[in-house]
């Protein structure tokens, strides 16, 4: 590469607009099949499993809270997922969904990549039962 044709680049480059946006001050609208964060419904879940069947990367456990009623409890593994939105399609019951709003899914610590989903009361008892696991201080 000859010196004068380098020069000639960077002076029509000094007189170009730039390519490239200022992101995230300059943002633009999320395209209508984007997959984002998993949502899941616990009203229209009916337990069947096949979501949890289904995920190639194991990034979703509905666990069974009371048998009895019918309430399950999910826990999502962000860090997992592979977006590939098999699960969406296996749920007969229509009950899980990529979000195309909540796509800038990044985190500075491991925690936030664990989301639990259903009753308030039954996320906070495996909320509570994770941790024990963790530090080791479960009832046995």
């Amino acid at each position: 590469m000859k010196i004068g044709s380098m020069v000639g680049d960077v002076f029509r480059s000094l007189f170009q607009r730039s390519a490239t946006r200022q992101y995230p001050f300059d943002r633009k609208d999320a395209p209508d099949r984007l997959r984002g964060k998993l949502h899941w419904d616990p009203e229209k879940c009916t337990g069947c499993l096949l979501c949890v069947k289904d995920c190639p990367a194991q990034a979703i456990e509905i666990i069974m809270v009371d048998k009895a009623n019918k309430r399950f409890a999910m826990r999502y593994h962000l860090d997992r997922c592979a977006f590939c939105s098999q699960c969406v399609v296996s749920c007969r019951a229509g009950a899980l969904e990529m979000s195309k709003e909540e796509w800038e899914l990044a985190a500075a610590h491991k925690g936030k990549f664990m989301i639990y989903s259903g009753d308030e009361a039954d996320v906070k008892r495996l909320v509570e039962l994770a941790q024990a696991h963790a530090t080791g201080t479960e009832d046995k």
